[in-house]
């Protein structure tokens, strides 16, 4: 047995070049967390005999299930169809007391900002926005509430670890803002401890017409969760071989015990 085959990030290993099929080293995280909008919440589109689309949140074809069934992990869905962050903090998280502590997880994914950047009136805001003593404080931007969702997180859960999740591109001119919103994710990796990018702008296949006809009905096939699951859980694992003294003590995540301090 080559133990580094398991273990070892090699020297150009991207990513998503190594797909796991049983959640890898993701699995060392026995609670998650998932944040997010329609993609994050199983969504599936129906069409009623008058031919209007119906919306559907079927929480059991998420991909935050299928990575938990993967890596036999418990995981919380945060999120429903239409999700944005500032519906998130100002209403929704509250209302469904995902703020309380029955619910802690040891990781949390987010994966918003499909629903915001499509907002005209959205502004995207930057790491400015952003009053690190004080969340309450944070601009009304994007930058501002989804840094809060990380802020009041950290509070609730000292030790764990955050990842957020960039928009994959689809090859049209959308892409400009997603690059704009990935940029941005980056940035509050920079600025918070704890926190990874998982970066589906730069290294997920290109949502193009090929990839929606195999995955999409509108929104996500049973299929598309699955493997959105796998890329996710997939880049989780190489982040935990590639940085594994980071990673080490996550089994006292949301105790007062250590090995030892940073």
């Amino acid at each position: 047995m080559n133990i580094n085959e398991y273990i070892s990030v090699g020297e150009n290993e991207k990513p998503l070049d190594r797909m796991t099929t049983d959640g890898g080293f993701c699995s060392i995280f026995r609670t998650i967390a998932c944040i997010g909008d329609s993609l994050s919440s199983g969504e599936f589109e129906s069409v009623n005999e008058g031919g209007k689309t119906i919306y559907h949140d079927f929480y059991e074809y998420s991909w935050g299930q299928f990575i938990g069934r993967n890596c036999g992990s418990k995981v919380y869905n945060f999120s429903q169809g239409g999700m944005t962050a500032k519906d998130y903090v100002e209403e929704f998280a509250e209302r469904k007391g995902f703020w309380g502590n029955d619910k802690l997880a040891q990781a949390y994914i987010i994966a918003l900002g499909v629903n915001d950047i499509a907002q005209k009136d959205n502004v995207l805001g930057d790491v400015n926005d952003v009053n690190l003593t004080d969340y309450t404080k944070n601009a009304k931007t994007f930058a501002g509430y989804y840094a809060q969702i990380i802020q009041r997180t950290k509070v609730l859960q000292p030790r764990a670890k955050i990842f957020l999740v960039s928009i994959p591109r689809t090859g049209d001119d959308g892409d400009i803002g997603r690059r704009k919103h990935r940029d941005l994710l980056k940035a509050f990796t920079e600025l918070f401890d704890d926190t990874y990018l998982i970066d589906l702008f730069e290294f997920a296949p290109v949502y193009d017409a090929e990839f929606r006809k195999r995955f999409f009905l509108g929104h996500m096939t049973p299929a598309g969760y699955v493997l959105t699951a796998r890329m996710i859980e997939s880049y989780i694992d190489f982040l935990i071989r590639k940085y594994p003294e980071q990673f080490n003590q996550v089994g006292f995540i949301g105790t007062d015990l250590y090995y030892n301090k940073k």
